[in-house]
């Protein structure tokens, strides 16, 4: 019996000592949360003891502090020291893949955005999209990173991938059949612009990353030259990237000393202002953003900077939500710990960030249009796949394109910045689609009942 006492003494000093070397101040709450170490303790003993099989309790110990991880938000991470290893050394280099960005969201490795001119896109995958097998293996539970590693391979190797699509009827998510890939080096960093009727430029971005600042620098610069009056920066399916990309392509249109993102956490360490300090080059030119679900990150901090400045109009449908800052910190045993410290803001302190885990939260976050146009994911990826001819051949001249497909958001843009209709007209219109939307789902939930 006191043998016994004294091992679970040993356990719940292991435990404190632990923790403390997670979290210096976790001694100061040690006292409050004595009893629920206790529970833990007890719990963790009697595992030991009567499980049917012998346990490890390092990987106890090591599960448990995962489970700590994981209930906080989709973003903070335990690294084991393999995976830590793997971030700090960043040893992958060039790798064949399928052109998706990934997030956990809800236990499921979901999509937030195929890449243009990729072998996802160009399968149809979208954004919102659960992959749940890859080469027939079950994805649930599986850490993001080893999803990944799964879909990763050499360039031209197959892969077959499952996936389940939400129906915008029943809110419900259906298996659909089975995607079959051939694996090409991914290329992210693309722009891509040219002149529209009324002398509107239009730019598309893929990506925050690489050189894409400076690309666009030279876009403008070009279009200017043709006589522009006007732009359009479609920021759509474009996951984003550096915060330098965004805050170096918000400089570019806003005025001297005006706010773009500030960060905030808990501690007051981790509030920071990025701003600007001069007028920017285009700082005068009448322009709209278009974004939509598979817009997010540094293309939410842009789309909201010129939103809340008054540089620009949005519009589209609300971005996807993902703006947090997380830090890493080394822990004992060569392990790591990535923590969200902060959330990103928009410069009238909307929070950019989207709680998927609260269900009544589902409209908070994300950047809202001031002018919302709904369209059939199926029909916005046509769009975009008129561009894959022509938007990654560098150092070329892009040739001459027939675009057939209707885009109604960047068309309505284009209205209201060549005059033929008032941005107040555009929102009336929008905020009455909105109502008769709403009227038809009440209707349609009155009859199922």
């Amino acid at each position: 019996m006191k043998s016994k006492k004294l091992n679970r003494c040993a356990v719940l000093a292991a435990v404190l000592f632990f923790m403390g070397t997670l979290f210096p101040y976790a001694y100061a709450a040690a006292d409050s949360s004595l009893k629920q170490l206790r529970t833990f303790v007890d719990v963790l003993e009697f595992v030991k003891e009567n499980y049917v099989e012998k346990t490890d309790t390092d990987k106890l110990i090591s599960g448990a502090i995962k489970g700590v991880v994981n209930e906080l938000d989709d973003f903070s991470q335990y690294l084991d020291p393999k995976d830590y290893k793997e971030l700090k050394n960043d040893t992958r280099g060039d790798f064949g893949g399928l052109g998706i960005r990934l997030q956990q969201i809800d236990g499921f490795v979901t999509v937030v955005t195929p890449m243009p001119n990729t072998p996802a896109f160009k399968a149809g995958v979208m954004p919102n999209d659960r992959i749940l097998f890859v080469d027939d293996k079950d994805l649930s539970g599986m850490k993001l990173d080893e999803a990944v590693d799964l879909m990763r391979g050499p360039v031209g190797s197959k892969v077959k991938i499952t996936i389940s699509r939400k129906d915008e009827k029943t809110g419900e998510y259906k298996k659909l059949p089975d995607f079959h890939f051939k694996r090409e080096t991914i290329v992210p960093e693309v722009v891509y612009h040219r002149m529209l009727d009324g002398k509107v430029g239009y730019l598309y971005m893929v990506d925050f990353s690489g050189h894409s600042s400076e690309e666009v620098k030279k876009a403008l610069a070009d279009m200017q030259k043709q006589g522009m009056t006007a732009l359009v920066l479609d920021l759509r399916f474009n996951p984003g990237g550096l915060l330098t990309g965004a805050v170096d392509i918000s400089k570019l249109f806003l005025g001297p000393d005006q706010m773009i993102v500030y960060t905030q956490g808990r501690k007051p360490e981790y509030y920071q202002e990025f701003k600007t300090s001069l007028k920017g080059e285009y700082a005068e030119l009448p322009m709209a953003v278009l974004v939509n679900q598979g817009s997010a990150s540094a293309s939410e901090i842009v789309s909201g900077a010129l939103q809340d400045n008054g540089r620009a109009f949005v519009a589209g449908q609300r971005t996807f939500g993902k703006a947090s800052v997380q830090q890493v910190l080394p822990l004992s045993g060569g392990a790591g710990l990535r923590l969200t410290i902060a959330k990103y803001y928009t410069p009238s302190g909307r929070l950019i960030q989207r709680d998927y885990r609260d269900k009544s939260k589902a409209d908070e976050g994300g950047i809202l249009p001031d002018v919302e146009i709904l369209v059939a994911p199926e029909e916005e990826a046509k769009v975009f796949m008129q561009y894959n001819d022509v938007i990654y051949t560098p150092g070329k001249k892009a040739p001459v394109v027939e675009f057939k497909a209707k885009d109604p958001v960047l068309d309505r843009a284009v209205e209201i910045l060549t005059g033929k209709m008032t941005l107040e007209q555009a929102k009336e219109i929008a905020q009455k689609e909105a109502e008769e939307r709403k009227a038809q789902k009440e209707k349609k939930a009155a009859g199922k009942e």
